[in-house]
Parts: C-alpha cells; sequence; structure tokens
C-alpha cells in the first residue's frame, strides 16, 4: 500500500521503516525537515508540506498522524482537511483520549473522509518485533487499511477492537495495567535491594523469566536495565513521567463505578516520584510528634 505518515519522532521513524521492510510505500513528513530528510535516504518518498505530502499519494488517500496527542494531533487533522477529499482516511496512532475519537469521528463524517484511531504498544522495540495495533473505527474504514496493521503488528498482534474510539480505549487500559505491573516489580526489587543479602537482582530478573508466573517482557527489561545501569541505578533520578492515559483510566474506573485501586496507587506513586521533599510527609511527621512524641529529623 502506499500511505502518508505525519511524525517521525522515536516511534513513528521506526513504523516507517517497518512498513518499508514489508514493501509498502510512504509519503514521510515531519514538522523538523531533517526528520523527513533522513528517513528519505532509507527509502521514504519526502514531503516538506501537508500539502505537498497529500498531492503525492493517490485516491482514496490514508494518512497516518503519529503525533504527541491533544493540540499538536489537532493541529495535523486540522490542516489535513484542507486538503484531503470523500473516500480519504485519517488514522490518528498517538495516545489520544477516547472521548476526542468520539468527537472527531463524526466531524470528519461529515466531510466524506474516514476516522481510524489506532493504539500503538511496542516502543522503541516495535521496530524489530512489531507492534500491538488496537484499532477502532467503523469496518468499511478499518478493513481496507489492514495489510498496513498486519505489517506493523506481530503474528496476532493486530485486533479490530471496536468502534471509534474503540481502539485508544483499549490502549488507554492497557497502560492502566502498565502502570500497575510497573510499580509491583519497582517495589519488589526495592525491598530485595534494601535487604541484608547480597543479591543479584538482574540474575534474579533474568530468572524469574524462566518457568515463573511472574515473567514477562518488562522483567526482560528490568534485567537489561540493571545490566546497563548497575542494580543500584546510582545516576538515574526517580522522577517518574505520565503520558495521560493512567490518569484516563483511573477517570473511567471512577466514571463506571468500578474499582480500581492497584492502577490508582500506582499513579500516585508516579506523582509522588516528582517531589524532592514530600510537604504531606512533613506534616505527618510533624503530627507524630506532637500525638506521641515521637523523634522527627529537621534540616
Amino acid at each position: 500500500m502506499r500511505i502518508g505518515f505525519i511524525g517521525l519522532g522515536r516511534m513513528g521513524a521506526n513504523m516507517v521503516r517497518r512498513l518499508l521492510q514489508d514493501g509498502h510505500e510512504i509519503v514521510a513528513y515531519n514538522r523538523t525537515p531533517e526528520k523527513t530528510r533522513e528517513i528519505a535516504t532509507e527509502g521514504a518518498e519526502a514531503a516538506f508540506s501537508i500539502a505537498e505530502l497529500v498531492t503525492k499519494l493517490e485516491k482514496p488517500r490514508t494518512v497516518w498522524i503519529m503525533v504527541p496527542a491533544g493540540d499538536a494531533t489537532e493541529a495535523q487533522i486540522d490542516e489535513l482537511l484542507e486538503h484531503l477529499e470523500p473516500g480519504d482516511t485519517i488514522v490518528d496512532g498517538g495516545n489520544t483520549n477516547f472521548h476526542d475519537d468520539q468527537r472527531r469521528q463524526p466531524r470528519l463524517a461529515e466531510r466524506g473522509v474516514r476516522y481510524v484511531d489506532a493504539g500503538v504498544s511496542g516502543g522503541i522495540w516495535g521496530l524489530k518485533i512489531g507492534y500491538c495495533l488496537m484499532v477502532g473505527g467503523d469496518r468499511e474504514a478499518v478493513e481496507p487499511l489492514e495489510p498496513i496493521f498486519r505489517s506493523l503488528a506481530p503474528e496476532d498482534g493486530y485486533l479490530h477492537a471496536g468502534g471509534p474510539g474503540a481502539g485508544h480505549y483499549v490502549k488507554m487500559v492497557h497502560n492502566g495495567i502498565e502502570y500497575g505491573l510497573m510499580q509491583a516489580y519497582a517495589e519488589g526489587f526495592e525491598i530485595m535491594h534494601a535487604s541484608d543479602y547480597d543479591l543479584d537482582l538482574g540474575a534474579i530478573a533474568d530468572l524469574w523469566n524462566h518457568g515463573s508466573v511472574v515473567r514477562s517482557w518488562l522483567l526482560e527489561l528490568a534485567a537489561l536495565a540493571f545490566e546497563a545501569e548497575g542494580q543500584d541505578l546510582a545516576h538515574l533520578k526517580g522522577w517518574v513521567a505520565d503520558s495521560g492515559e493512567g490518569r484516563w483510566t483511573v477517570q473511567e474506573a471512577m466514571d463506571r463505578d468500578v474499582p480500581a485501586p492497584v492502577i490508582t496507587l500506582s499513579l500516585q506513586a508516579r506523582f509522588r516520584s516528582r517531589q524532592d521533599e514530600s510537604y504531606g510527609a512533613r506534616v505527618l511527621a510533624a503530627l507524630r510528634n506532637q500525638f506521641g512524641g515521637h523523634p522527627v529529623r529537621t534540616e
């Protein structure tokens, strides 16, 4: 297939490379032209504006957007709509809130433009092992694009999850679960790191991937991290970002009256990681001192 691709960041560029390797023709555009020129040396056709990208595609056109969710994606969609025609398709592969998909799809349908939302998991490893794709949209919009999805995904790694927004909805919950898994691993390794035993945490992470019920790709990555950084992880700062899906998952759980304590607490742990000094902890220390005379540490 021949498609347009907007956004050549860490994931986007590798997705283009994987599609090229499977014989697809890609017209690539990035806001900074250096990345466009780079991917052009690997077989993509360069475009240096949205208008140019659209003119280089045959009708019906498909354009995949892989830029940060929110304003950046909205801006790309608005600009594309100035050039696309009825029968064309926009695919949003970013970490978009499913509510935005539900709002966009009927708006684009009024213009005759199809809209597909694709939740993408795989990170920087996707080029080699493939991307897990959770796709939402009307069937008539999704099915013509399945050769693209199957090239990007490993075997059995693509699913048409449901109607508009379903792909990003499933990806949102996927990332919420990821928060909980990562937090459990982090707490377990911290307990072992604090023990009186001289434990090789990298070896343990590797061991658990051989027959253990907690084996996972995240544990493989933990073993790689300990090997690369040393098990004290001394030069890393314990500041953990969140990209939004964890918050949205917790909000959806509240909206649906579904208890999700593990995911909620793992999100809160990320917030705590960003405080060099917790004011709340200071209040706790002061209260313990006041009611029980418990010792406090002062600066």
